[in-house]
C-alpha cells in the first residue's frame, strides 16, 4: 500500500534529487516515489545500526542512573 506525504525541501536538494532519481529510474511514473523509498530505507538502516552500536557500547561501559552505575556483568552474575 502506498502512502502520500508532503515534505518541504530546499530548491537545491529537490532539483538534485530529481536529477539523480531520473538518472537511476528514468522519468517514468513513480520514479520519485521509488527513489524516496530507497533513500528513506537506507537512512533508517543506518540509524538502526547507530542505535544498535550505541546500545552495545552502553552495555559494555555501563549505564549511569543517578547514584547507581550498572554493567551487564553486575546484573547477570554467574
Amino acid at each position: 500500500m502506498s502512502k502520500t506525504i508532503t515534505v518541504n525541501l530546499s530548491e537545491e536538494v529537490e532539483n538534485e534529487f530529481r536529477k539523480k532519481a531520473a538518472l537511476k529510474y528514468g522519468k517514468r511514473k513513480g520514479y520519485l516515489g521509488k527513489a524516496m523509498t530507497e533513500a528513506m530505507d537506507q537512512w533508517m538502516r543506518t540509524l538502526d545500526y547507530d542505535i544498535e552500536t550505541q546500545s552495545i557500547k552502553m552495555l559494555k561501559d555501563g549505564i549511569k542512573m543517578k547514584k547507581w552505575k550498572f554493567k551487564r556483568e553486575d546484573l547477570y552474575e554467574r
